[in-house]
């Protein structure tokens, strides 16, 4: 069995993500039949979904919601962090041999990724990480970037006669989420300051990176295509909640982000 990812190891990391769905059960089925997570449990139109026993994304059912709109604020992406490259490997070779439409595929220096879309528009990243000793530091920040990922070598990273991708792995996580906000700045001011995350990251005025204990980033938020967006509006679907694992907090909370972004802690130990 693979380590758990050193994103889960920090104080505080993200355990879960809700997501809003118009139809619960196709939403459902794509996180399954693509991504590799398994049902865990059903009750009415909520679903919940994980890997290896660890719930990773509850899908909400609302059949009145309206669509999500990406010029608002929301969810970017939902970020299913890999143990390994060669399970990072494993999971192209099956998406390969499937003919799955994926929107782009990237170093990022810290990690290498994999974007594709679900049935509602919810952004989603398929990532595996480097090894935490090979990212680049100055000073408090992490170098990031966008460049072409070696898909070659990744898919050259599974061992000759491997069984291949059979779903998630057991200790696959959300490694992170990344969010569409309003402004960058009130994002950063916001995470700083109620959840104690670090800056470690900036992409000029429009996109910044958080994270707890020195992980490259557990929160993104970005304007790209929100840029001046106000809150949220509850009647779409979407990004219902984040749920953060916080070895910190001594009780349950909930908080609101600028947006009206419900943002949960539990209290929990790393990993």
């Amino acid at each position: 069995m693979s380590d758990l990812p050193f994103a889960a190891t920090t104080p505080v990391s993200v355990a879960q993500v809700g997501l809003k769905a118009r139809d619960a059960k196709a939403v459902a089925d794509f996180y399954s039949a693509i991504v590799g997570l398994e049902q865990l449990s059903a009750e009415g139109e909520t679903i919940v979904l994980g890997a290896g026993n660890r719930p990773l994304l509850v899908i909400e059912g609302d059949k009145a919601a309206r669509p999500d709109d990406a010029r608002t604020a929301g969810l970017f992406h939902t970020a299913f962090l890999l143990p390994s490259r060669a399970d990072l490997g494993r999971w192209i070779n099956f998406a390969a041999a499937r003919q799955i439409a994926i929107d782009g595929a990237s170093d990022h220096l810290v990690s290498e990724a994999l974007y594709l879309t679900d049935p509602e528009g919810n952004g989603i990243e398929i990532y595996a990480d480097r090894l935490p000793a090979e990212w680049q530091w100055n000073g408090s920040q992490i170098a990031m970037a966008t460049q072409r990922m070696d898909i070659a070598g990744v898919r050259g990273s599974v061992p000759q006669g491997d069984a291949g991708w059979t779903g998630a792995p057991e200790n696959s996580i959300v490694g992170h989420v990344h969010l569409r906000v309003g402004d960058a700045q009130a994002a950063e001011e916001w995470w700083n300051r109620t959840q104690g995350f670090d800056t470690v990251a900036k992409y000029g005025p429009q996109a910044v990176f958080l994270s707890s204990g020195g992980y490259h980033h557990h929160i993104g938020a970005n304007t790209w295509q929100s840029g001046g967006a106000g809150a949220r509006e509850k009647g779409r679907s979407g990004l219902a909640w984040v749920e953060l694992r916080s070895a910190i907090a001594s009780q349950p909370a909930s908080y609101s982000d600028p947006w009206g972004t419900e943002i949960r802690i539990v209290p929990g130990t790393p990993g």
